[in-house]
């Protein structure tokens, strides 16, 4: 609900549609910047991010 910007239970239940394949590639975008952030703290230690 939080991802998709729904405002309401009720809303996110009419939209939830994705299927499987979908949620992956979501999950996989949301964990490559992860990654990239956690990469970007170790190669600059104390850089504050903005």
């Amino acid at each position: 609900m939080d991802r998709a910007g729904q405002s309401s239970e009720k809303a996110a239940l009419i939209y939830q549609h994705s299927d499987g394949e979908r949620q992956r590639e979501v999950a996989g975008g949301i964990d490559a910047r992860v990654r990239a952030a956690r990469q970007k703290a170790v190669v600059q230690p104390g850089a504050r991010e903005t």
